[in-house]
């Protein structure tokens, strides 16, 4: 929040000993400004004060901080893109703040020290149905349990996750860990009931008597495409492929594997090909490696794990042991063509992850419920259908499909329904000015080297062990403390040494400072040698 003086109190300063001229044409404020990291946030964490609390050793309390937000710091740690890092203003210092490694730190401390949720003291008497044990749909449960409401969740799979436990392979989220951040959902009082596929939603929300309904079904069927082959049964799509494998199954695909597909989904296929006994797995996939939709740091681990890439290459037909792809060419309009010219390649099996879709054709019977081929049609700012009290969220909604995303929109369906429900309005004040790199004072930070992961070296990463380590203790610690706090004050006592009139008044730990505009100049010398860009100079109001 902005903290503007109360301008009506001011003296007048249009006299005085010590000042910059005769009259004071500029005031300093105080401000709160918006950090990077919390902007480019899907699950809308405030990152930058949970790192600060680490930073401060209360890592119980950075964990209750965090999980305001997003209750699954050591899944996010593990799979999370972090789209933050990405936006981190210490990236044009040196390097961005590892912040997905220090959340994993703070799941992991959680799980281990038995950290729980405190149950709500209020119980409103809504109940709430939740369709999707996924990330959105178990997001979307915990923040309505701590609203109060009674909700269940329905889920056709045999447990719960979604595509956290049935299409991210156990190397990069290990099942103890999901099941443990589930489990506290649990222990709030959500109900799970699994095995139980929802053929009709309006008659189910009649059965439970239940107020509202969130649709959280994900994206668990794969498109298909037509490949000309002599036996059906090498061709395999990739999403049941990793289902049956986080099953326990172990599917016969011989020796050498091509995975067909350029997304985060091919690169999962390919590598767990890998570990299932593949002496060769390799990725066709009809574009360049720029226009790929896998995100990079999938492509290199795969890469590093032996992965071979079939850039600018379709299939077009699968012989006995081997495919037929045909060489693409892109067009001047950046669109991949064929170009009639042919290769083989050695392949026993074929693993299509060509793109999924969302199961909702079980809302396609409901009168005024809108789509976009799979995916259900809501209003931007409160996740509600055409249908009045059933939301949606995550896969099943326009959006790209990550675990986070899944997450912030399971937040801002609860946070919607319960205000549906309540009959009240949601309306969110505008967020502050994000904060860029140029607007700081970087004499302040020196240069500390960012604190790396441990992993598993690619040639010993023969089964479904974790490849990626957590921090320590310290090195989290550390890791915390090179964040540069952008855009709000850290208590540095940089103004109140610079300021010539002994203007600034230091509150107290925790309680920052205010100034005295008795004595202000409005030379702005405050202003200039601030680290973070929280003080700014206005123009004196009279």
């Amino acid at each position: 929040m902005t903290h503007h003086p109360d301008i009506t109190a001011l003296p007048d300063l249009s006299v005085g000993l010590g000042r910059v001229g005769p009259v004071r044409t500029r005031m300093p404020i105080y401000l709160d400004m918006l950090p990077p990291c919390n902007a480019g946030c899907p699950a809308g964490e405030n990152i930058q004060e949970w790192l600060r609390l680490i930073k401060a050793g209360e890592d119980e309390r950075a964990w209750r901080q965090l999980t305001r937000d997003n209750p699954f710091p050591a899944i996010h740690g593990r799979v999370c893109y972090h789209p933050c890092e990405s936006a981190c203003n210490r990236q044009d210092l040196d390097s961005s703040v590892s912040i997905h490694s220090v959340e994993r730190y703070l799941g992991d401390q959680a799980i281990e020290h038995g950290w729980s949720f405190d149950r709500p003291h209020n119980n409103t008497g809504y109940r709430v149905l939740v369709i999707g044990a996924g990330p959105s749909g178990l997001s979307a449960a915990y923040h309505l349990a701590r609203l109060g409401h009674e909700v269940e969740i329905h889920d056709s799979a045999d447990l719960p996750g979604g595509m956290m436990r049935y299409g991210i392979p156990e190397y990069r989220l290990p099942r103890d860990v999901l099941d443990a951040e589930v489990q506290r959902i649990v222990d709030l009082g959500v109900r799970i009931v699994n095995n139980h596929k929802v053929e009709d939603l309006l008659e189910e929300q009649r059965q439970g008597r239940f107020d509202a309904v969130f649709v959280a079904v994900g994206a668990h069927l794969s498109k298909r495409v037509d490949i000309p082959n002599q036996d059906a049964k090498r061709i395999v799509d990739a999403v049941s492929f990793l289902r049956d494998v986080a099953s326990g199954e172990r599917p016969v695909i011989g020796r050498r594997v091509a995975v067909y597909g350029g997304g985060n989904t091919a690169m999962d296929a390919a590598r767990v090909a890998r570990r299932l006994g593949a002496e060769e797995s390799v990725i066709v996939y009809r574009r360049t490696q720029a226009q790929m939709p896998a995100h990079e740091e999938e492509l290199l681990e795969a890469e590093r794990e032996g992965i071979q890439m079939h850039w600018l290459r379709t299939i077009s037909s699968m012989e006995d042991n081997d495919i037929t792809v045909e060489i693409m060419e892109l067009d001047e309009n950046g669109r991949a063509r064929g170009t009639g010219r042919f290769e083989q390649l050695e392949a026993d099996t074929v693993i299509l992850a060509v793109g999924q879709e969302s199961d909702t054709k079980f809302l396609h019977n409901i009168p005024g419920m809108r789509f976009e081929d799979d995916v259900v049609q809501v209003s931007n700012s409160t996740l509600m259908t055409d249908v009045p009290g059933i939301f949606a969220g995550g896969d099943a909604v326009p959006s790209e499909r990550t675990v986070t995303i899944g997450v912030g929109h399971g937040k801002k369906a609860a946070r919607q329904i319960d205000a549906w429900l309540n009959r009240h309005d949601d309306t969110r004040p505008a967020k502050h000015p994000v904060v860029s790199f140029d607007m700081l004072n970087l004499w302040y930070f020196g240069d500390h080297e960012r604190r790396v992961q441990p992993e598993t070296d690619p040639s010993l990463r023969v089964g479904f062990d974790e490849v990626v380590g957590g921090l320590e203790p310290d090195q989290a610690r550390f890791e915390a403390a090179r964040c540069l706090s952008c855009g709000n004050c850290f208590e540095c006592d940089g103004c109140l040494g610079s300021c010539p009139e002994d203007a600034i008044i230091k509150l107290g730990e925790g309680h920052r400072y205010r100034f005295d505009y008795e004595r202000c100049t409005g030379c702005g010398t405050c202003a200039e040698q601030c680290p973070v860009h929280a003080i700014e100079m206005i123009p004196e109001q009279r």
